[in-house]
Formats: C-alpha cells, structure tokens, sequence
C-alpha cells in the first residue's frame, strides 16, 4: 500500500516545515494528491491520523483536495484534461498512465491539434498547499 508511505513523507515533511516556521502546534494542513496518483483518501486519512500521534501535527485537521490532471500540447499550446479525450475513459489506460504518467503520450492525443507531444502539467503529485500553527 503506498498510502503508508505517501502518510509517511506527508508527516515528515509536515514536521520539518512546523520546525521551520517555529510552529510548536499545528492547527490545520491542507494536501493536494494529484488525480494520476490514484491515491484511496480514506487510507492516507487513516494513516495519517495515526501516524501524527505524538507530533506537533497531532491535534491537526488534516483537509484533502483533489488536483485533476492536465495536459498541455507543446505543438498548440492547448490545454486539456483527461477527460477530454475518449481514450481516457478505458481503465486500463488509466492504469497504464497512474504507474507510468510517460506512458501517456502512447495512448493520448492532444484533441485540438492530434500531436502527441504535450506535457502533463498538473496532477501528478502530492504536495502540502497550506499549514497552520500557532507559533
């Protein structure tokens, strides 16, 4: 399960920044897991809830958002998400997409244009968007 250890790095990091900015009690986190991680929020919840026992991010409310992915063609300029295209709605592309987000270019196409050439420009991550503590 790679939720345990996404939960991990999350309170890792969480500590460090709270070591950083003098927090000595955190309040509330905010995480963004980007869509192509495919990431199941009530196990990072679950594990991060037990995983802040004894931290400064013990008493924290921990908020989930959700970045979608999306693309955009280095041929155009177009912007799109995965959704925007019929390809997507096969499980096995997405699939084939989470493990290996490079394997995009083999199934997608930029809808405006057709090229193949684009970058994936959100989506793809996790990341802290915000912390709050008391100082």
């Amino acid at each position: 399960m790679h939720e345990w250890a996404f939960a991990e790095g999350i309170i890792k990091a969480v500590v460090d920044e709270s070591k950083k900015h003098g927090f000595k009690k955190l309040s509330r986190v905010t995480i963004v897991m980007g869509e192509l991680q495919q990431i199941d929020r009530d196990i990072v919840s679950f594990a991060i809830d037990n995983l802040k026992k004894g931290t400064v991010a013990e008493e924290a409310d921990f908020n989930y958002e959700q970045e979608d992915v999306e693309f955009e063609c280095r041929s155009c300029a177009h912007s799109w998400k995965i959704d925007d295209v019929e390809a997507a709605e096969d499980e096995i592309i997405r699939e084939s997409i989470h493990f290996l987000p490079e394997a995009a270019h083999t199934f997608l196409q930029c809808p405006q244009c057709g090229s193949r050439d684009f970058d994936i420009i959100k989506g793809r991550g996790v990341y802290i968007r915000h912390i709050d503590g008391e100082v």
